[in-house]
């Protein structure tokens, strides 16, 4: 199926968010969708699937004209989309969410057997034995993330859109995507990421958008990393991760033999100015430890947990952030981010107690420090004013990051700080870091890409169902390496 944009425009009020965009992907073809958040991606992908209607210009399938009034009339012509954002019923099963809405039937009633052996079967095709009875909401994000994959997949799209379908997969179930897809025929592919070596390791063709433009459309083979960042945000950008002296003090947090949950004889330290990076595939524990030292999670069996040079035992969310830890989970729009609510209140929601007096909040004070935090993460536009949920991805993020800053934290604990982030707002991610490092925080960082954790961490853990199965220096780390230590005990 051949799938055609030429010259789309769509605007909302006076802005366009997409002007003059063409692009076309042949049968069969893997074609890359790349450019900063706000560059119209995610516009371009509402239009393609019906979810917006209105726009200018011309949408072709199979050079005809179509003009979808809604998703189904998407699915119709046989196109399927797999958003960011997971779209499932978190009460009901997996099996019962990949084929929800198109549920099989024997004699009258929903054919159980059936769903949930062929959800088995799309599962398996991605390398995961998710027990397809297991409500959603029991899932991790990465197996969440799969079951949103089979669901595509079943509804045996012709042209299949994938945004950032990656974004929480281990380099295993990544590895077991991408042999999938490589091996779908028939099918026509629109890949989003902001993970270029994916985008070079899969795409046949790759267009990029800035600023709601499509500023040009080459064959992967013609291009290199770095010119396609340099197309994407307009100049180049060298050294994504920033080199630093490191100058350790003393340990901040220090954890013995601790033992919560799944998680079994944790030990690990982190001193003031080191960043102490936490590998592991999806459900090695490395999200459960940071909660539970957070005091977000877990009922603690057994084990210390030191704190800036003092026991600390019984953790609570408010209690860590008085003592100076505090933590940027994963999921900014479930957990980290009042979507409804200005930059400004997001700022400076933890840290409301600085600007109260006798009950009433200082609201010139805390303006000030909203002003301080824009500038310190590089808030792009700096519109403090503005709702989180008309944010970009980076820019969502990098106020989830000035808010962890408002209370002046010791402990830094970062839980995938660039997930969703595209490249220009990663080197300041990383930069800031850096910086922070350089003031004497101390930081330990989770993610599940290796570049990433090679790049920022001066010591890397890797965990394992629920313990750490090793420990690197900087100069002992290699992809190798870490992939090896994740998988010793994983199959």
């Amino acid at each position: 199926m051949k799938l055609a944009a030429r010259n789309l425009s769509k605007r909302f009020g006076a802005q366009y968010a997409l002007r003059d965009v063409s692009f076309e992907v042949a049968p069969g073809q893997v074609h890359a969708l790349c450019g900063e958040n706000g560059a119209g991606k995610s516009t371009l992908i509402k239009v393609l699937s019906g979810i917006h209607s209105e726009y200018e210009g011309e949408l072709l399938v199979d050079d005809r004209p179509q003009r979808f009034t809604g998703i189904r009339d998407a699915e119709r012509a046989g196109i399927a989309v797999i958003h960011q954002e997971l779209a499932l019923v978190p009460e009901l099963s997996a099996a019962e969410n990949i084929f929800l809405g198109h549920e099989p039937t024997r004699f009258g009633m929903i054919d159980r057997a059936r769903m949930e052996r062929e959800s088995r079967q799309l599962l398996a095709q991605l390398g995961s034995s998710i027990d397809v009875r297991t409500p959603v909401r029991e899932l991790g994000v990465g197996q969440a993330q799969l079951i949103e994959i089979a669901r595509a997949l079943h509804k045996q799209a012709r042209v299949l859109i994938l945004d950032e379908p990656t974004a929480a997969l281990s380099e295993r179930e990544v590895t077991a995507l991408f042999a999938v897809l490589k091996a779908m025929t028939g099918v026509s592919l629109v890949y989003v990421s902001h993970r270029l070596r994916e985008v070079f390791a899969l795409a046949d063709q790759i267009t990029v958008l800035r600023d709601g433009r499509s500023i040009l459309s080459m064959p992967a083979r013609e291009t290199d990393e770095r010119a396609l960042v340099r197309h994407m945000v307009g100049r180049p950008i060298e050294n994504v991760f920033p080199s630093r002296e490191v100058e350790l003090g003393e340990i901040a947090l220090r954890v013995s033999e601790l033992n919560v949950g799944r998680l079994s004889d944790i030990e690990l330290e982190v001193r003031a100015g080191e960043v102490l990076g936490v590998g592991g595939l999806v459900g090695a524990g490395r999200s459960e430890l940071l909660l539970h030292l957070f005091g977000a999670w877990g009922t603690r069996r057994g084990g210390h947990v030191t704190l800036n040079g003092a026991p600390y035992d019984v953790a609570t969310p408010a209690r860590s952030i008085a003592r100076g830890l505090v933590l940027v989970n994963e999921d900014r729009k479930q957990q980290g981010l009042v979507l409804e609510q200005t930059v400004g209140f997001n700022f400076t929601l933890s840290s409301l107690r600085e600007f109260a007096r006798l009950g009433v909040i200082d609201a010139q004070r805390e303006q000030e420090r909203q002003q301080l935090l824009s500038e310190r993460v590089q808030l792009r536009p700096p519109d403090l004013d503005r709702a989180v949920s008309a944010l970009s991805g980076g820019n969502q993020q990098k106020v989830v990051l000035g808010r962890a800053l408002a209370s002046r934290p010791r402990v830094l604990l970062l839980d995938e700080p660039t997930r969703g982030v595209d490249v220009g707002a990663r080197a300041e991610i990383y930069a800031l870091i850096a910086e922070l490092c350089a003031q004497g925080m101390a930081v330990v960082l989770v993610t599940s890409e290796l570049p990433e954790l090679i790049g920022l961490a001066d010591r890397i853990v890797m965990m394992v169902d629920g313990q750490v199965g090793g420990t690197f220096t900087r100069a002992e780390a290699t992809e190798e390496a870490l992939l090896a230590a994740a998988l010793r005990r994983a199959s």
